[in-house]
């Protein structure tokens, strides 16, 4: 009976460390993530990945981020432009478990199928038409697509592969806010073909069930594009 119990007691450990597993609440009011490491070196405390700045030294600045009404740039392949406001440009989000990002979409452009493999996100339309969409983890693998115009909204679940792409013929623009500090991005191509060092053709050809030379055309195609 108590062998029985230690495990069940085991069990639920795991499963709520498990479920606390994303970014954690923070036991401070705040803790400002230093960008230059050597800066008050002797007094910083580490924490969930950043150093932080002496409680003391904290200014305004480090909890304000401007130009979010700037357009990014969507002259590239995909036609899209992530701007992310996240721990690493705002050091005042450091272990509070949140950040943003500002999308901008040319004519039919689209941010391809990515992941965060840290954060819900939830996405708002500002401007434009966006068709997005998620895929369910194996093995049902189902999609979830809607067609969201200005002022819709739309949830991502962590970890899931999603997009959006532009249907209109005029630019789009949305808002995402995401669960972590910094949510991470996996670019599903540019992860497979253009890893460095390349994945072995021979693995992507079995898992594609593609042609080889298909396989080594996409690897350089992507190795092009990224390095």
């Amino acid at each position: 009976m108590r062998k029985a119990y230690i495990v069940t007691v085991a069990l639920f450990a795991l499963a709520f460390s498990l479920a606390f597993a994303s970014d954690p609440d923070p036991l401070q009011d705040f803790c400002v993530a230093l960008k230059d490491y050597s800066e008050y070196s002797k007094s910083a405390v580490f924490v969930n990945g950043k150093f932080c700045k002496d409680p003391k030294l904290v200014k305004a600045e480090d909890f304000f981020f401007e130009g979010l009404n700037i357009a990014g740039n969507t002259d590239n392949k995909v036609g899209s432009n992530v701007t992310t406001v996240n721990v690493d440009t705002l050091p005042g989000l450091n272990t509070l478990g949140i950040s943003l990002a500002r999308i901008d979409f040319a004519p039919y452009g689209e941010n391809p199928p990515h992941t965060h493999p840290r954060g819900t996100e939830i996405l708002v339309v500002l401007e434009g038409t966006l068709f997005v969409g998620f895929v369910t983890s194996n093995p049902e693998n189902r999609l979830f697509t809607k067609t969201l115009n200005k002022g819709d909204v739309f949830v991502f679940p962590v970890g899931l592969i999603h997009f959006q792409f532009n249907v209109g013929k005029t630019n789009a623009i949305a808002i995402s806010g995401l669960s972590s500090q910094n949510a991470g991005v996996i670019t599903i191509a540019d992860a497979v073909f253009g890893s460095n060092p390349p994945i072995n053709p021979d693995v992507l050809t079995k898992a594609f069930q593609l042609d080889k030379n298909v396989v080594e055309e996409l690897q350089k195609k992507f190795e092009v594009d990224n390095y």
